[in-house]
């Protein structure tokens, strides 16, 4: 075997040179010789490349190292290799004539934010093999949330929701150097931080949702949003605290904060400047109840603006749609759009259907101080949207929640895929440019359809979801691939995500009846197929018995049986916690217990 790839000698180049390759070597006879040229040639714009190679040789084109990149990884999709999941163990790679290497095509992104931003319970391999799956499905970004994700590690190592595993220490700055070395290799864009900002200005280091038992200090009690006459901490959780955004002190801190960041880390591409985690808690002083919160976070980001602008940096910021911040503001607007993108957070909608383009337009509601209502309606989110771009319209990208809590639901899996696949490529139409996913890296069980989908989708508008399944599944489940679109297809139509995502009363006749329905499907399928975690047709024997539990426990709760769906559950627990490390790359222990008990109403009182 003779390959010989010929790229500049940057970081990312050498890499995609390195990975075609590493592929090539594995496909063609061992007797080739090959020469392929790898290009750049810059310009702006959406991610774009050519492929053009033959039995001779050829040349992979790109408007960025990153998209060259982008090249390689699809030109190997299109002779046959499937990159089914995080880990080069659930790779297919097919051995290939060398005549199959005859390709032709250009290809440009169908949108330009194409990234995943963590959740869950994570090791630091989970991050890097997830890094390192991104740009082989069309990804092109990555979102380290807070300033460092020791929130998400301190799940795993500290093993929360699992009292089988002991405790184990870890190095969130050693995991951060090398999550961010293996985003620079591959050109990716980094995000971060967005959370956290409000309780550094309150005096904590706020890397979690945590609650912190130290009083808040009174030199910055002034700094606190007041609520109900008191100015504290929000539930004792500095993230979710809210700030007087009528002090000047409190707003030049938060611009130092945000500034002092940018200087510091001229690697972010995309700093994410956002207020707290929670909603009706914004102050109630009478100096800021003269604004709307979104007017006064609009004069916020302007100083921030100011004063990066001051220091000569360029960093994108990106400013949020959540929450209170739904609502536009009404006076003040960004004094340089350019600096800013839009990222539209509609975490309390439905995920039973896609976004529908043909519901009516109407006015949103008046705001109301500390008294709103979050939207699950599609058609009131979108209102949101159209009010804000009303008022910007610069870039902007959706951060959706598909496989954050909602995926769960949907125990075949099937349904969320396609339910991704409609909003992707309905985004053009809304206005936006792109998807961020905020979701569990370990979201595989039954299988990682649904974030190869999204992957796909966002870098191929063409592509249709029947195909993105057929293609999935062929390469995943081989001669069992129709039993297992069968089996999995079933059981998607028996769920409702909405119902796990704590939507809805909890006693309904209707979500008894599919769940006894998926309990029973689940149980015939066990019966009939073994288990392990080293191929995907063993998982699914797993997932079955996993999710037989779980539709068991939720068909209970359903009818109003609180202690018969509370066994039910405590046996999905001692069952997904027994087998933890032999699936775990596959099921987030942590995050399925404290969904179906926090947002279902399951292992409660009811």
């Amino acid at each position: 075997m003779y390959i010989t790839v010929t790229h500049a000698q940057r970081e990312t180049l050498a890499f995609a040179g390195e990975e075609l390759r590493a592929y090539l070597g594995r496909m063609l006879p061992a007797d080739t010789a090959l020469a392929i040229d790898l290009v750049t040639e810059p310009a702006p714009g959406n991610d774009a490349f050519s492929v053009d190679l033959s039995p001779a040789g050829g040349t992979i084109r790109g408007n960025s190292d990153r998209a060259v990149l982008l090249g390689v990884y699809d030109a190997l999709r299109a002779m046959g290799c499937r990159f089914l999941a995080p880990g080069r163990e659930n790779e297919v790679v097919p051995q290939t004539p060398l005549r199959a290497l005859t390709l032709r095509y250009e290809r440009t992104a169908a949108l330009f934010h194409r990234g995943v931003c963590l959740e869950g319970a994570d090791s630091g391999e989970d991050i890097l093999h997830f890094i390192d799956w991104l740009p082989k499905v069309g990804f092109n970004a990555f979102f380290l949330q807070f300033k460092t994700p020791y929130a998400f590690l301190a799940r795993w190592y500290r093993h929360l929701n699992d009292p089988l595993l002991p405790p184990e220490d870890f190095d969130v700055e050693d995991i951060m150097l090398r999550a961010e070395a293996a985003i620079r290799r591959r050109g990716l864009l980094l995000h971060k931080v967005g959370h956290g900002w409000t309780g550094q200005v309150l005096g904590y280091e706020s890397l979690s949702w945590d609650a912190d038992p130290r009083p808040l200090a009174e030199d910055k009690r002034s700094y606190a949003a007041q609520v109900n006459g008191v100015r504290e901490l929000h539930k004792g959780v500095p993230a979710n605290t809210n700030l007087c955004l009528a002090n000047r002190e409190a707003v030049s801190r938060f611009a130092d904060a945000v500034t002092d960041y940018a200087a510091a880390h001229p690697n972010v591409d995309y700093l994410h400047v956002w207020l707290a985690d929670d909603y009706n808690n914004v102050c109630e002083c009478p100096e800021c109840q003269k604004n709307t919160p979104t007017d006064q976070y609009v004069a916020l980001l302007n100083e921030i603006d100011r004063r990066l602008t001051e220091k000569g940096l360029g960093t994108k910021i990106v400013f949020l749609l959540y929450q209170e911040l739904l609502w536009p503001p009404i006076k003040a607007r960004l004094s340089n759009p350019g600096r800013f993108v839009l990222m539209f957070a509609p975490i309390s909608r439905t995920f039973e259907r896609s976004y529908d383009l043909r519901l009516p337009r109407r006015a949103i509601p008046l705001y109301q101080r500390n008294r709103i209502a979050l939207p699950e309606d599609l058609g009131r989110n979108m209102d949101f949207l159209r009010a804000w771009q009303g008022v910007f319209d610069g870039d902007s990208f959706v951060y959706d929640y598909p496989l954050g809590r909602a995926h769960y639901g949907d125990l075949g899996y099937v349904h969320m895929a396609r339910v991704i696949h409609g909003d992707i490529r309905r985004l053009a139409a809304m206005g936006l440019n792109g998807y961020i996913s905020c979701q569990e890296l370990r979201a595989g069980m039954p299988n990682t359809l649904p974030g190869y989908v999204m992957g796909r989708a966002l870098l191929d508008g063409s592509v249709s979801a029947d195909s993105l399944i057929g293609e999935y599944f062929a390469a995943a489940y081989g001669p069992h691939a129709m039993e297992a679109l069968d089996f999995l297809s079933a059981l998607s139509y028996l769920s409702r995500c909405d119902y796990v995502n704590g939507k809805g009363p909890r006693t309904d006749p209707d979500m008894a009846a599919r769940m006894d329905g998926a309990a029973e499907l689940c149980r015939r399928f066990a019966e009939g197929h073994d288990a392990g975690p080293d191929s995907f047709p063993g998982r699914l024997g797993y997932h079955a018995r996993y999710a037989g539990y779980l539709a068991q426990a939720l068909a209970a709760l359903a009818r109003g049986e609180q202690a018969e769906a509370n066994k039910h559950w405590e046996d999905m627990c001692a069952f997904i916690r027994e087998n933890e490390l032999a699936y775990r790359p596959w099921l987030d222990v942590y995050r399925v217990i404290d969904v179906t008990k926090n947002y279902a109403g399951l292992g409660t009182e009811g």
